[in-house]
């Protein structure tokens, strides 16, 4: 089980409260820092199987946390890191899902409403999925509709896809989208092979899927 978590995150208050709710949860959590070379060294000697990572930390409070965790991805490809910021920085974040290897996350603070939408979120970045939020992916897509190949998604197939970097189940997109299962099913059938994903297990294509359609936002 992937449960061993590092918390990067200045305010005490809401350090210790990630650090409570994760251990409610059955997280190990394997360190709790507040600063960038802190964090730094912490994902390269613990590999944790996830980070929760705040953008901003000390010593200059701009953008440490990433730039931390993108050294450290370097270092230890596909390591898992959830950011989690009260700001979309659009540099760093495409950076961040530029290598393709998955295990990426980036929610805002004040769009989380509640522990389990947090906790699930963890838990899928931890198994190499992706759990972005709308507000992010809005910000980071807004000129993709040019590039090529999501130029050949029809409208419904980028909602549908625009819903997988959420994390969103099939069952749930249908719920969003008010679709059956089986119509998703042929949409996202239909999304992978325009995005030339060749046949393997579900789960793998949806995240390279997700990649492709988050990557074309950096070009």
């Amino acid at each position: 089980m992937l449960n061993r978590v590092l918390v990067a995150e200045d305010l005490y208050l809401l350090r210790d409260g990630l650090v409570h709710l994760l251990q409610a949860h059955g997280f190990t959590v394997v360190a709790a820092v507040d600063d960038g070379p802190s964090l730094q060294r912490a994902l390269v000697e613990l590999r944790p199987d996830v980070s929760v990572v705040d953008v901003r930390l000390p010593p200059t409070f701009t953008d440490e946390g990433l730039q931390a965790a993108l050294e450290a991805r370097k270092r230890i490809p596909g390591l898992p890191v959830l950011v989690l910021s009260q700001h979309v920085e659009q540099l760093y974040a495409r950076e961040l899902l530029a290598d393709g290897s998955g295990g990426i996350g980036y929610l805002l603070k004040d769009r989380v409403f509640n522990a389990e939408q947090f906790v699930d979120a963890v838990r899928r970045v931890a198994e190499g999925g992706t759990a972005m939020d709308p507000e992010v992916i809005a910000k980071l897509l807004a000129s993709t509709a040019r590039h090529e190949p999501l130029a050949r998604l029809t409208p419904r197939e980028r909602e549908v896809l625009g819903a997988m970097a959420e994390g969103r189940s099939n069952a749930a997109i249908a719920q969003r989208l008010y679709l059956s299962e089986s119509a998703v099913g042929k949409h996202t059938a239909s999304i992978f092979a325009k995005l030339d994903l060749a046949p393997s297990d579900d789960d793998n294509r949806r995240v390279l899927a997700v990649l492709a359609y988050l990557n074309a936002a950096r070009r």
